[in-house]
C-alpha cells in the first residue's frame, strides 16, 4: 500500500498557499496505520530503545504505538502549561513569534536512548526544540522518525546537521 494514498491534502489550510498534509485519514485506516507504525519500528527493532518521545499531538498517537512495539517507555512532549508535574522547557521560534515545549523534569535521564516521533517535518524547528529538550535531560537521540517530510523546507537537513539520523515514510516535494 502506498501510504501517500491514505493522507488527505487540504489546500489553503491554515492559510492560503499551504497544502496541509492531514494524517488523520491514515490513522483511520487500520491497514495504513499498522503499516506506518511497522515502518517506523522496523529500523529500530533490536536497537535497545529506552524511550520514545512524541511531539504533541499526532506524535502521541504514533509514538505510543511505536513505543509499545519496541517495548519502550513513552515521553510526551507538550505545549507549555499542559503537564501536571515539575517540567523543563525550551523555547523555539515560529514563523510569527515564539512557542515553548515542555516535558517532565524526570522524563529522561542519562544515558537513555530515545527515538523522537512526529507525524510531519517541515522546517524542523519543533523537532530541533524537542531534540534540545531531550538532550538537556541527558538522553541520547538515536533517531527521529516522521510519516511525512516536506523536503523543500529543509527540516530533515536541519536535524541531520545536529547529528540526528532521520527516517521518513513519505515525501511531498513542493509541499
Amino acid at each position: 500500500m502506498d501510504l501517500r494514498d491514505t493522507i488527505r491534502t487540504i489546500p489553503d489550510y491554515p492559510k492560503p498557499g499551504i497544502m496541509f498534509r492531514d494524517i488523520t485519514t491514515l490513522l483511520g485506516d487500520a491497514r495504513a496505520f499498522r503499516q506506518a507504525v511497522d515502518a517506523m519500528v522496523q529500523p529500530f527493532a533490536g536497537a535497545k530503545i529506552d524511550k520514545v518521545a512524541g511531539i504533541e499531538a499526532r506524535g502521541f498517537i504514533l509514538g505510543g504505538a511505536v513505543a509499545h512495539q519496541l517495548s519502550a517507555g513513552f515521553v510526551p512532549l507538550r505545549k507549555k502549561g499542559k503537564l501536571p508535574h515539575k517540567t523543563v522547557s525550551v523555547e523555539y521560534a515560529l514563523e510569527y513569534g515564539v512557542d515553548a515545549m515542555e516535558m517532565h523534569h524526570d522524563a529522561v535521564s542519562e544515558p537513555e536512548r530515545v527515538l523522537l516521533i512526529d507525524d510531519l517535518i517541515a522546517t524542523g524547528g519543533t523537532a530541533e526544540a524537542a531534540i534540545k529538550l531531550l538532550r538537556g535531560g541527558g538522553a541520547q537521540i538515536v533517531a527521529a522518525a516522521f510519516v511525512v517530510d516536506l523536503p523543500d523546507l529543509g527540516g530533515v537537513d536541519r536535524l541531520r546537521a545536529l547529528g540526528v539520523d532521520v527516517q521518513v515514510l513519505v515525501e511531498y516535494a513542493g509541499h
